[in-house]
């Protein structure tokens, strides 16, 4: 169709990277407010008895 303008490979791909950054930040605030204290209390040191 003549009158719809294509999309241009400029905008799709600033669309595309906004999209990543978006989730990237997402991502980023929804892993901050985990509470801290219940990862660390997990990570107890075990002694392993390599046998090599």
């Amino acid at each position: 169709m003549p009158q719809m303008m294509p999309l241009s490979w400029l905008t799709l791909f600033t669309f595309f990277f906004l999209m990543l950054i978006l989730f990237s930040v997402m991502n980023y605030f929804s892993t901050l407010n985990k509470p801290l204290e219940k990862q660390f209390s997990n990570l107890k040191a075990k002694s392993l008895n390599w046998k090599w």
